[in-house]
């Protein structure tokens, strides 16, 4: 069974989430990182993708969107700032509704060990109180329900 997800808050603009996958780092990237894979897992399993474009390069622009059943769309983008596949990818990330105060700095680290892959993402966020309202946000129960679909994803061995 999964380990869920560990949040912490090293400094006062950071949050970092920690997450263990049971599959190699090569078939975790390619889950982040390609959109057919993407959309099996990334957001609530109720809402539906309708946007998901990524021109993975440094300097290439990234846009997701989904929608929820009542019809409310969240949509979010950026700009690939760092690729070194399969083990890091520096993004920026700025939501339309924009709930994170500008515009955030996204780390994403993947470490492997025994066929096991540790995900670790760093969000830098604009100020304190952007942090702040994001960890009070219901942000962790909605990746870690994203990231049990990751499980199932995974364990079907996609590629």
């Amino acid at each position: 069974m999964p380990e869920p997800l560990i949040i912490t808050t090293p400094t006062d603009r950071e949050i970092v989430v920690t997450r263990r996958f049971d599959a190699p780092r090569d078939l975790v990237f390619l889950c982040y990182t390609k959109p057919d894979l993407l959309r099996r897992w990334y957001g609530l399993p109720d809402w539906i993708m309708t946007v998901c474009e990524i021109d993975l390069r440094v300097g290439g622009k990234w846009r997701f969107a989904t929608r929820a059943p009542n019809g409310f769309e969240m949509a979010s983008s950026g700009v690939y700032r760092e690729i070194a596949a399969p083990e890091r990818i520096v993004n920026t990330e700025t939501y339309d509704q924009d709930w994170t105060g500008g515009e955030t700095l996204c780390t994403l680290v993947l470490t492997e060990a025994d066929g096991k892959t540790t995900s670790t993402l760093t969000v830098l966020y604009a100020s304190k109180e952007a942090r702040d309202g994001a960890a009070a946000s219901p942000m962790a129960e909605g990746m870690e329900i994203g990231f049990k679909r990751l499980d199932d994803l995974l364990a079907s061995n996609p590629t």
